[in-house]
């Protein structure tokens, strides 16, 4: 693994353990050129997934960008990064086990909306205010309507 530092292609590995859901491993690395100490997870993945835009673009699916919309939809919110990290990998697995490799970007975002509306109402709004295209006060008040409801409209 190269130091993130220095750029030392020879760094030691110091410490490993499963993350608390079991789903990665955590490694503690020392870099002996610059002395720097860092984190690097390991992930287990099933295939690789593409994901086809609604414009018909094509792009490899990136966990990463993934984990950083559930954040941003999370932030300033009364949730554990645990739970954020717990609900990522649960949308991760189960894309990667429904047995395509090519997954439409609406699966996701339903996916997205469907854990974000049992992990806390706020960020399942501000969510849906990006993917759903909210342009005005009234989309909101539609859709927070529908929420009480218990139903949803497109």
């Amino acid at each position: 693994m190269r130091c993130p530092f220095c750029g030392n292609d020879d760094t030691q590995v110091k410490d490993s353990r499963p993350t608390e859901d079991n789903s990665a491993i955590r490694r503690r690395r020392y870099c002996p050129a610059c002395g720097s100490r860092f984190t690097t997870f390991e992930r287990v993945q099933l295939r690789e997934l593409t994901v086809l835009k609604k414009n018909g673009q094509r792009v490899a699916f990136d966990r990463d960008k993934l984990a950083r919309s559930v954040t941003t939809a999370c932030r300033k919110r009364p949730v554990d990064p645990e739970r954020i990290e717990r609900v990522v990998n649960g949308i991760v697995r189960r894309l990667e086990s429904s047995g395509e490799s090519e997954i439409q970007s609406t699966q996701v975002g339903e996916l997205v909306m469907d854990a974000l509306r049992a992990l806390d109402p706020v960020a399942y709004v501000r969510f849906a205010s990006v993917y759903k295209n909210f342009r005005e006060a009234k989309d909101f008040e539609d859709f927070v309507s529908d929420l009480g409801d218990g139903g949803e409209r497109d």
